[in-house]
């Protein structure tokens, strides 16, 4: 059963240091681990358009592939960060020099993977299959060029003077139109739309800093960290031998669980807890906000399933995301703790999604957060008391099976 362990969690986070368009003037930092989220975002949408016509057992197994994809294509691009992309094409477009950096990076990648089992063995199929026009890999490329095109419209105004910037549109165009036969994808590009403008306020998620209260390097956006709850969850999931519709769900559910937070920015625990009156109204305004803004336009042009599934994976129907939950007979029905989950729901049939373990997920990417600043030297009272109290909650978390206790001692 695959193990997760720190080489893991430091893997996942690295991208909060990874810079993109490097060479680029930038209006502010755009970071590998921002674009991976706003990606798989847009590949969750494109999923639910292009899968509503399969049987629920392929659509699931879509899902999968198309969430181990991207997770496998982001830990390529972790090791592989100073390859511009004209000269990555380059080497893809020979088969030979492909097939050596490919090693090298599988190489790489190994000592922290192979403790994943299955997972690292799916991980090499990927990267080394000849075959790349498959429903899962043509989504996650769509998903791809659109959330590097939407950084790009935010860069070209100011390079004016780089020459590049005419050609490096014109590639982004000619490639987007290779993927016009993907349901949603011209809705997509269409300015104004209703799935155009859920992309947008997702990816406006990076500019939203985290922890405004204590700087800290990385300083990571509510996006990036959306990113690294999704990619937690979806490895505790398969330390627990989750089934594959409970595996994914709990990816998607990380993945949008701060979405309401494009409408009330990112609030503080300690402040939501102190002032009892602040979190029934938080989440009276985000409910009308997500209908208002996000789900009532999705409607109108017929994206039913797409705020389903939202609503599903944001808990709207039972309270709270971090509930579990399963569907029985159509309607979803709260789950009494995740030992009832685990041991009488873990069935691909009831749809289920965990709660206390996504709640686990988010604490422990918290715990990165601050515990990578402390180590880059970067420090406060406020950001040290945080750290004392996420260690404390995980450490005392009732679900033995995640291992947390070895786990946060190899932090020490």
């Amino acid at each position: 059963m695959p193990v997760v362990r720190k080489s893991l969690l430091q893997l996942i986070f690295s991208g909060a240091y990874l810079l993109r368009w490097n060479d680029k003037l930038r209006p502010s930092e755009l970071l590998e681990i921002d674009k991976q989220a706003h990606k798989m975002l847009v590949a969750c949408a494109l999923w639910n358009e292009n899968a509503r016509a399969l049987p629920e057992a392929e659509r699931q197994i879509l899902a999968e592939k198309i969430v181990e994809g991207g997770l496998f294509d982001y830990f390529y691009r972790l090791v592989i960060t100073d390859i511009k992309p004209p000269v990555f094409y380059r080497i893809k477009e020979n088969a030979e020099h492909y097939r050596k950096l490919t090693d090298y990076v599988l190489a790489s990648l190994e000592p922290i993977l192979a403790p994943l089992g299955p997972f690292w063995e799916r991980c090499c199929a990927w990267h080394r299959a000849e075959e790349e026009n498959t429903p899962a890999r043509r989504v996650l490329s769509a998903a791809h060029l659109f959330a590097s095109r939407w950084e790009f419209a935010l860069i070209r105004p100011l390079n004016g003077f780089d020459d590049e910037m005419d050609d490096i549109a014109g590639s982004f165009e000619d490639r987007l139109a290779a993927y016009g036969d993907l349901e949603g994808a011209q809705a997509l590009l269409t300015p104004g739309s209703a799935l155009a403008r859920l992309a947008n306020h997702c990816g406006r998620l990076r500019f939203q800093i985290r922890w405004t209260k204590a700087p800290r390097i990385p300083a990571t956006s509510v996006l990036g960290h959306m990113f690294v709850v999704a990619a937690l969850a979806y490895f505790f999931s398969l330390s627990v031998n989750a089934c594959r519709a409970r595996a994914v769900n709990n990816f998607f559910c990380g993945l949008f669980h701060d979405l309401p937070e494009l409408l009330t920015r990112d609030i503080i625990s300690p402040v939501k807890q102190s002032v009892s009156i602040l979190p029934p109204i938080l989440k009276e305004y985000e409910s009308e906000e997500l209908e208002r803004r996000i789900f009532r336009p999705l409607r109108l042009e017929g994206f039913h399933a797409l705020v389903e599934r939202i609503s599903y994976y944001l808990g709207l129907e039972v309270g709270s995301e971090f509930h579990e939950t399963v569907r029985k007979d159509g309607r979803v029905t709260r789950v009494k703790g995740f030992d009832a989950l685990q041991n009488a729901c873990n069935a691909d049939a009831l749809d289920p999604k965990d709660g206390k373990m996504i709640k686990i997920c988010d604490w422990l990417a918290a715990f990165l957060e601050a515990h990578s600043s402390i180590r880059n030297g970067v420090s406060s009272p406020h950001l040290q008391e945080a750290l004392a109290r996420l260690k404390a909650d995980l450490c005392e978390s009732p679900l033995e099976c995640l291992r947390l206790g070895s786990l946060l001692a190899d932090f020490d």
